[in-house]
């Protein structure tokens, strides 16, 4: 509720089993969901995930998205479609799921996936004329620390394949320079997510006392950049709901 009040439209989900795992589990998803609109309203935008971390199969991730019918989710290209074995699933899931206007957003953790899903999209296999992707910085780097400067490939693949008439794109950071990275971001045209997921450092290099704290952080040192606050339906598009 606070998050919402400070200016946040969207809020990205994970929830956990009762000893405290990564979970993709449909009625936790459908329980948390219901706990955030009971205490934030119906406006705040609940993207749920299914990120896999290892645990699980495309098919369960599929199961778990069908069962919560959600609003918004994000999908991990690489997860969701390893191999071509995966590609018939998965193009049902994306074509039930654009049928249905759900905002499908891609992760992309590196250049070739996006590659990859570009190939997907020329084959029909993600529908489609406009898409929706999240660049994670610092993923995968030592000791998870993000650097503004791992948007360079992103933002080349973006500008090379359609630029923002063909994508809205987002990155969240981990580590002590996730509000550098996002400021950057946002002054590319780029869209933000923040939170303790990836970070718990200000700009400052103060820990930060909530998820509400970081978003005034990022609003303080996005104020020169001038950029007006999304509306609800502007976030869902920018989150890939179809048009």
């Amino acid at each position: 509720m606070e998050c919402h009040s400070a200016g946040v439209q969207a809020i990205h989900v994970h929830v956990r089993d009762d000893q405290g795992r990564h979970s993709i589990d449909a009625s936790r998803y459908l329980a948390a969901t219901d706990a955030i609109r009971r205490l934030a309203g119906p406006d705040l935008i609940v993207q749920m995930t299914t990120e896999a971390v290892g645990q699980f199969t495309p098919l369960e991730q599929i199961a778990s998205v069908r069962a919560v019918r959600p609003e918004a989710v994000s999908i991990a290209v690489k997860e969701l479609v390893p191999d071509a074995s995966a590609e018939s699933a998965a193009a049902e899931l994306y074509g039930w799921a654009h049928q249905n206007r759900i905002a499908v957003q891609h992760i992309v953790y590196a250049a070739d996936e996006f590659d990859r899903l570009l190939d997907l999209v020329a084959r029909g296999i993600i529908p489609g004329k406009r898409h929706s992707l999240i660049f994670p910085l610092g993923r995968y780097v030592a000791n998870q620390e993000s650097d503004p400067a791992e948007l360079v490939p992103f933002i080349a693949k973006v500008q090379d394949h359609g630029g923002s008439g063909r994508f809205d794109w987002w990155v969240c950071a981990f580590g002590a320079s996730e509000t550098a990275s996002l400021v950057a971001a946002a002054a590319l045209g780029g869209h933000c997510r923040i939170g303790f997921e990836n970070s718990f450092i200000n700009a400052d290099g103060s820990r930060a006392a909530s998820n509400a704290e970081r978003i005034g952080d990022l609003r303080r040192s996005l104020v020169g950049i001038r950029r007006a606050p999304a509306s609800r339906a502007e976030t869902m598009r920018a989150l890939g709901k179809p048009d």
